[in-house]
């Protein structure tokens, strides 16, 4: 596809309540365990993207009393970054509305940058890399863990899901996004001038009981509603009797006896030279 579903690029996800949620269950040491190892106390470090700052929180006290700052281009979630660091105790990080392509920091400030399920949204993807390498030092690092779409999954599958699958990947590629960032990203960030790039891969798996009904409450609530339906239908990605037919599949997977399911992410650490 070589045009956006949109005029102009918005966040695919949205903000829904579930998936606050899912950004909720998200913290540092479960989601940047790949970046949490090399930081050391002292740090100056940016969170670009960071929503509402499950994982921002987790790497300041990592860094303390070193200097981070949060970059989100979605006010609410600031806020509630916000609220959280101060009900944490969290003195050393300051939050920003902003956005990635124009960070309001001088050049060479910053000793590390991490940013998570960010640049697969970003649709100028060099643009912001080069951003941030300009206010990373020399020797600075940058981790991001983003995801791998076409190879996540809920299983058992169902005869239609990967149809599913397939529609999302397209509504996020329709809207400036990357949905198979997580593969692209030692390429990217070569590309954007980086170095020494070590890169890995991990899962959000969800097997419980609990988990498997969260995954099918956000699949349900985001995947479903109107307007992901009639963006879809409007740009015959999909019709409006297979929406139906998925939503069936996907409350038989939540009853299905081994049910369990995947969100592929790639992880990557590089170096600006």
């Amino acid at each position: 596809m070589t045009s956006r579903i949109s005029a102009e690029h918005e966040y695919t996800m949205g903000y829904s309540p579930e998936f606050l949620q899912l950004l909720d269950r998200r913290n540092a040491h479960t989601h940047a365990a790949h970046l949490v190892s090399q930081l050391r106390a002292g740090m100056r470090l940016l969170d670009f993207g960071c929503g509402p700052g499950t994982i921002t929180v987790g790497l300041a006290a990592a860094v303390k009393p070193g200097e981070v700052h949060g970059v989100d281009m979605e006010e609410s979630q600031i806020e509630m970054a916000r609220a959280a660091a101060s009900a944490g105790g969290h003195d050393n990080i300051t939050f920003h509305v902003g956005n990635v392509y124009e960070l309001p920091f001088e050049d060479n400030y910053f000793d590390a940058a991490h940013c998570h399920a960010v640049l697969m949204h970003v649709p100028d993807t060099q643009s912001a890399l080069r951003e941030v390498k300009r206010v990373l030092k020399p020797g600075g690092i940058i981790a991001s863990r983003e995801m791998i779409a076409g190879s996540s999954f809920v299983e058992p599958a169902g005869e239609h899901i990967p149809d599913a699958w397939a529609t999302f990947i397209r509504l996020l590629a329709g809207n400036g996004g990357h949905p198979e960032m997580g593969k692209e990203l030692k390429r990217a960030l070569l590309e954007a001038g980086f170095a020494d790039v070590n890169t890995g891969g991990s899962f959000d798996y969800f097997d419980t009981a609990e988990e498997i009904s969260f995954l099918h409450a956000f699949i349900n609530d985001w995947f479903f509603m109107p307007q992901v339906v009639a963006a879809a239908t409007q740009y015959g990605l999909a019709t409006q009797a297979e929406f139906d037919q998925w939503r069936l599949e996907i409350d038989q997977w939540e009853d299905a006896v081994g049910a369990v399911g995947g969100l592929a992410f790639g992880e990557a650490i590089a170096t600006k030279p």
